[in-house]
């Protein structure tokens, strides 16, 4: 272990000397950020990789023949590449420098599993939902045919106080990791994270029917299919003053790249609301910003876009504020937010279009839904079933 820096010490004859240590270099805080380091300057200065602006964990290398990107958790790393033996080459590099372990073509990464399909690729978390059954003593529970009811709403105060803080602490934890391939229970699981503080007995119920939702749907996942051109297509969408206790609204998106949701998101607003205009116009904001964020993603890693980015709202004065120059004076509290989109609006980097209710897809992220409206929903979403019968999937299940 290199000696801190101001702090060297030489041996007798001058000789560098190490520090010896009394603790494990894992067991340590810093050892992950040492490790981060010791393998960005790797990636960097021996192989060429360059870092990504928009994601840290993200490297890239471009050559004449192949382009490589490599992603990088912890001490979990994947990478892909447009040429089978440079792919092999790099991991044997980074083998020469670092013992690894090479697993092979992507079929199970950080609890997700990875399918080839003849059209695509599906991207599912069953293991994962069967071990969150089995910690909940409910793998033999009957399904639902949604994650929550439309009536009546949680509320903070309501009932007695749940007596296993801890469990209900971890079981929605690993809900909100389920939500990496299951967007359908994204609105559910961010209503039941927000009584952790202190969770009650319906607050307990209501996370027992997403359990119970999910093991109806256990076999259900994200499947991207490969499509002939990219346009970043987003929908927004916000439920004003939905929260009882504070008033607070919703906000709730979903990007699709060509017809593949990439990034969703069902969250509580920051700030009170005064209108559904400035509602729906903060979700906005938020979706603007993640499509700029994807757009700087998507052009770092070579993918060109083959349209302007589109958002979908369902509010017309919305839309209208977006376009129109005029001073609206009974919005003027979120003028930033106003200003911030209509910027991209007139340079025509963007364009917000107006969409019918019925046709919002994130609905879904922003309410509870009956279930003829949610199962509509979710396909459009991109959850479906990732096997063609259930047969097969108890069989997949097994050998797990």
């Amino acid at each position: 272990m290199s000696q801190p820096p101001g702090f060297e010490q030489r041996g007798p004859n001058g000789e560098e000397l190490v520090c010896h240590l009394k603790k494990a270099l894992y067991g340590l805080k810093q050892a992950p950020r040492a490790w981060f380091f010791t393998l960005k300057n790797f990636l960097l200065d021996k192989l060429g990789f360059s870092a990504s602006k928009a994601d840290s964990s993200l490297f890239m290398k471009n050559s004449t023949d192949a382009k490589l990107l490599l992603m990088v958790y912890v001490d979990d790393i994947v990478i892909t590449g447009t040429k089978e033996d440079v792919v092999s080459t790099v991991v044997q590099q980074i083998n020469a420098e670092f013992l690894l372990k090479d697993l092979g073509n992507l079929e199970f990464f950080l609890g997700m599993e990875i399918e080839k399909t003849s059209t695509g690729l599906s991207l599912s978390q069953r293991k994962y939902v069967v071990d969150l059954l089995e910690k909940a003593n409910m793998t033999e529970c009957n399904s639902t045919p949604t994650p929550m009811v439309v009536t009546p709403k949680l509320l903070v105060d309501e009932g007695s106080t749940f007596a296993d803080i801890h469990l209900y602490r971890s079981i929605v934890g690993g809900l909100q990791y389920i939500c990496l391939t299951r967007p359908d229970i994204a609105f559910t699981v961010n209503k039941v994270s927000q009584f952790m503080n202190c969770p009650r007995e319906p607050h307990w119920r209501a996370v027992k029917r997403i359990l119970r939702y999910l093991k109806g749907t256990i076999s259900h996942g994200l499947c991207y299919k490969a499509a002939g051109g990219f346009q970043l297509i987003c929908y927004s969408d916000a439920d004003w003053a939905a929260s009882i206790e504070d008033r607070r609204s919703t906000t709730g998106y979903c990007v699709y790249l060509g017809h593949n949701p990439i990034a969703w998101c069902s969250k509580k607003q920051s700030v009170v609301s005064r209108s559904t205009s400035e509602a729906e116009y903060r979700s906005l904001a938020n979706a603007v910003s993640e499509l700029m964020w994807l757009e700087h993603l998507l052009h770092e890693i070579g993918v060109v876009l083959v349209s302007t980015p589109t958002v979908w709202c369902d509010n017309m004065s919305t839309v209208s504020m977006a376009a129109n120059p005029t001073h609206h004076a009974r919005v003027k509290h979120v003028e930033i937010d106003i200003h911030f989109v209509r910027e991209r609006v007139l340079t025509h980097k963007l364009i917000v279009n107006f969409v019918p209710s019925v046709e919002q897809t994130a609905d879904i992220l922003t309410k509870p839904l009956p279930p003829a409206m949610f199962a509509q929903l979710r396909s459009k979403l991109g959850v479906v079933p990732c096997f063609k019968d259930e047969a097969q999937e108890d069989e997949r299940t097994r050998e797990i």
